[in-house]
């Protein structure tokens, strides 16, 4: 049973870090989108594009940074 134990961590930490490449990827893109969209509606272009993709950045990170925190937890 504690062989099973290490193995379903082990894929819960797989799990956990392959997460990272797609939170680095979406965050940004997902604040770029909704920036442009809105610079669209309201003619400001390229205001809130920046602001959201550098929001979708800060987002991406603080989120990176609290997976790796749990996967460093888990291990111990």
């Amino acid at each position: 049973m504690d062989k099973k134990n290490e193995q379903a961590g082990w894929a819960r930490q797989i799990g956990t870090l392959t997460a990272i490449p797609i939170l680095l990827a979406v965050g940004p893109l997902l604040g770029y989108l909704a920036g442009h969209w809105l610079d669209g509606k309201l003619g400001s272009e390229p205001i809130f594009t920046i602001i959201l993709l550098v929001l979708g950045f800060i987002a991406a990170g603080k989120e990176t940074y609290t997976l790796i925190r749990r996967a460093s937890k888990d291990m111990q």
